[in-house]
C-alpha cells in the first residue's frame, strides 16, 4: 500500500568502502520522515537481512524520535532486552544522533550495551573458519 512501506537500501558497514552503499544522512532523513507520519494504529515492523544491525539501529532511531524525553540509555537497554542479539549499526546510530540533536548520547548508549550475544558468537565462528 502507498505510504505504508519504506525501503532503505544500504550495506551493513560502519566505514566508507568502494563498491558499497554506506548508511547515509538521506537514509536517516527518510526514516524520520516515515516515522513522523506513522499514525501508531498498527505495529511498525522494521527488518533487515539478518535482523541484527541495520534494523536494530533503525528501531533505536525510531524509538528515540518517538520518545524525545526518554533517556537514550533506557531505550538502548530496552532494545537489548527485546533483542539479545541486537548490535545496532554504529554509523546509522551516529547519523540518527546528529539528526535528532542528541549530542552523542545515542552513540554512547549503544556503546554501553555492547555487541549482542549472537554477534559475538558469529564473529568467533567467522574468525574460526578463516584461520
Amino acid at each position: 500500500m502507498e505510504g505504508r512501506h519504506l525501503k532503505l537500501v544500504m550495506h551493513d558497514i560502519d566505514e566508507l568502502r568502494d563498491g558499497y552503499t554506506p548508511p547515509g544522512e538521506a537514509h536517516v532523513a527518510d526514516l524520520l520522515e516515515f516515522v513522523g507520519k506513522w499514525d501508531r494504529t498498527a505495529p511498525m515492523i522494521i527488518h533487515c537481512y539478518a535482523g541484527i544491525s541495520r534494523s536494530t539501529a533503525a528501531a533505536f532511531i525510531t524509538l528515540c524520535a518517538l520518545n524525545p524525553t526518554t533517556p537514550e540509555t533506557l531505550i538502548a537497554r530496552r532494545l537489548r532486552e527485546a533483542s539479545p542479539s541486537a548490535t545496532p549499526n554504529r554509523r546509522l546510530v551516529r547519523l540518527g544522533d546528529t539528526a535528532l540533536g542528541r549530542e552523542g548520547r545515542m552513540v554512547d548508549a549503544i556503546a554501553a550495551i555492547g555487541a549482542g550475544e549472537l554477534s559475538l558468537a558469529k564473529a568467533f565462528w567467522i574468525s574460526a573458519r578463516i584461520e
